[in-house]
């Protein structure tokens, strides 16, 4: 378990490292909008992050 952690985390960090190393100008805009949001809107996005994640992990789990 904790190697597919280590290897689940490695993955993350490699994907979102690639938008800033193959496209920095597109980033920054991301990131500014990103700063202009409210504290909700932020939250919002994380809450929906999390519960995508969530699903796929639920699908993966039931089809493996």
């Amino acid at each position: 378990m904790g190697a597919t952690l280590l290897t689940a985390i490695a993955l993350m960090l490699i994907l979102e490292g690639c938008i800033p190393l193959f496209a920095p100008a597109l980033w920054r805009e991301v990131f500014l909008f990103l700063t202009s949001m409210k504290t909700g809107q932020i939250r919002y996005a994380g809450l929906s992050s999390v519960l995508a994640g969530a699903v796929l992990l639920l699908l993966l789990l039931v089809w493996n």
